[in-house]
């Protein structure tokens, strides 16, 4: 095994346990400027005019939910939320593919990074991550928490993640779906991930790890959220699936940036980031509406299937060609405001987020903790185009508590969760914002103002609508407030902004009956206050 200059003496020790022999070329721990000197070394990338390491992920440009699978086993066979979202997979099939993937890689050049994941010491996660490729590993040094200079990394890792984006499956005899897969194993404490370049695979799985180790053993409730912090330790936190704003409305440079995407609700210690750093969308990014994104894409940062303006190495961010899922993935200090280590107080003001195709929702609504559970429950939002394999164009969804394609649980687990800490945080004020399409459905309607969204957000934090009217919706219940500092009165309550009202009280009957029989699964785990947040659907002529 050929070592590098950082190898501490018993590195075979580190490695052996994932099943490593002593053939490989093993680089541990590069700075980022090392690594983006192997990744160009290694053509998997170029280098944009900022600095930043550009790179492709081949033909997968999103994650791959149809080849997501968990090992089925004593550990697992009665915990999980088996089905769809945790495909059940077989123990001995994993031990084959893991021997399969380790030959493989005897004889490559490896990457390997020792981090954390869980801000806060006593949840925290130890991680070693084994990469094919350097710009994979660089990802990891950016999304995953990283120890201080000098630690000592020689730890056993509480999870470990194997990665070889160019080693394939064998479908019929590995057991897989295709040639791509990304599978957990609780028992062996390992992810393996093979045939797919699209790095939020690791993210996501260690993700799907702890929002089954964190509320099934720690009591501590795992969130797909995102989290700001104000001056006065006030913390927000902002829940939706991919594309909804998490990222976007957690940027402000007003409040302390906590985190972006992952993070745990503690009994008592407050809430924690996941990670260590940002991974944003960056379809038509511009300076003007995201600076802090904006000017976070610079040397050490990762932009994923974007393309350059002919003739420059300056990224055309409107360029759409590879996928509507361009992406940045950079630490989290490269935001100005971002606090370090990511932990906060319990919540003042939670926001649930969902990018609303039919252009029905309120952009801002006040739920009570029936609403608030319903709605969580829900999760209804629209699937953004090219977050996943096969997704073109908007597409509504329901998606229990944002996040169910995350979550190795019944999602009745998370929301009995999160009712228990609105009933101990009882000042608690939970907000509904569309920052989808209004004036019509999508294809009618347009998109609503960031800026908008963001003064609503605002008045929000900041007490500003505590003495507004607020207004009962008449189908779905939310409360309506009638004036919010900077935003036109017309647009809160969506109706107006219809020309057909007749056609707008069709569409949101519609909806509501989509959210009714959406619900019918859970209903029977459902107690009295939770479906009394349900939409009331009317009986059409």
């Amino acid at each position: 095994m050929q070592k590098d200059s950082r190898f501490a003496a018993n590195i075979h020790n580190r490695l052996q346990p994932l099943g490593f022999n002593e053939t490989a070329t093993v680089h541990l721990n590069l700075t980022p400027a090392e690594l983006v000197e192997h990744a160009l070394r290694n053509q998997e990338g170029s280098l944009t005019d900022t600095g930043a390491l550009m790179a492709d992920t081949g033909k997968f440009t999103g994650r791959s939910p149809k080849d997501r699978f968990v090992v089925r086993d004593a550990n697992t066979a009665d915990s999980v939320w088996w089905g769809d979202i945790n495909i059940p997979f077989d123990a001995d099939k994993f031990d084959q593919l893991h021997q399969k993937m380790v030959a493989y890689l005897a004889d490559k050049e490896l990457y390997v990074r020792e981090a954390y994941a869980g801000a806060n010491p006593d949840y925290q996660l130890k991680l070693r991550v084994v990469n094919e490729q350097a710009w994979h590993n660089l990802f990891c040094y950016n999304m995953f928490l990283r120890p201080a200079n000098g630690a000592d990394t020689s730890w056993t890792p509480d999870f470990s993640i194997i990665c070889a984006p160019g080693f394939e499956a064998d479908p019929a005899v590995d057991g897989t779906r295709q040639t791509n897969f990304a599978i957990i194993n609780f028992t062996k404490k390992m992810i393996l991930i093979g045939g797919t370049g699209y790095a939020g695979e690791m993210k996501k799985g260690i993700f799907g790890v702890l929002n089954y180790l964190l509320p099934h053993e720690h009591n501590t409730l795992s969130m797909h959220c995102s989290a700001n912090v104000g001056k006065q330790g006030d913390t927000a936190i902002f829940f939706g699936l991919s594309g909804t704003g998490k990222t976007t409305l957690s940027a402000d440079p007003n409040r302390g940036l906590i985190g972006d995407d992952e993070h745990g609700w503690t009994p008592d210690a407050g809430i924690f980031n996941f990670e260590g750093g940002c991974y944003a969308k960056v379809i038509d990014l511009s300076k003007e509406k995201e600076p802090e994104i904006y000017d976070a894409i610079r040397f050490g940062s990762i932009v994923e299937n974007t393309r350059f303006i002919p003739g420059t190495h300056t990224v055309d961010y409107a360029n759409k060609s590879v996928t509507e899922n361009t992406r940045t993935a950079y630490p989290i200090d490269f935001i100005p405001n971002a606090i370090e280590p990511g932990v906060a107080n319990a919540p003042k003001n939670i926001f649930f987020l969902t990018a609303d195709a039919f252009g029905v929702i309120p952009p801002i609504s006040k739920l009570d903790k029936s609403h608030a559970m319903y709605l969580f429950m829900s999760g209804y939002t629209a699937k953004v185009a090219g977050t996943e394999m096969g997704v073109t164009e908007p597409q509504t969804t329901f998606s229990a508590c944002f996040g169910a394609v995350f979550l190795p649980l019944h999602p009745t687990k998370y929301a009995e969760m999160l009712g228990q800490k609105m009933d101990e945080n009882p000042d608690i004020n939970v907000w509904l914002i569309n920052t989808g399409w209004t004036g019509g459905s999508y294809g009618t309607g347009h998109r609503m103002k960031l800026p908008y969204t963001r003064a609503m957000i605002t008045a929000a934090l900041n007490g500003q609508l505590d003495e507004v009217k607020f207004t009962k919706h008449p189908i779905f219940g939310m409360e309506v407030p009638g004036a919010v500092p900077g935003v036109p009165t017309e647009i809160l309550d969506p109706r107006n902004t219809w020309a057909d009202k007749d056609a707008y009280d069709h569409t949101a009957n519609s909806l509501a009956e989509k959210f009714v029989e959406n619900f019918k699964k859970y209903a029977q785990f459902a107690n009295e206050e939770i479906m009394a947040g349900a939409p009331r659907v009317a009986v059409e002529a």
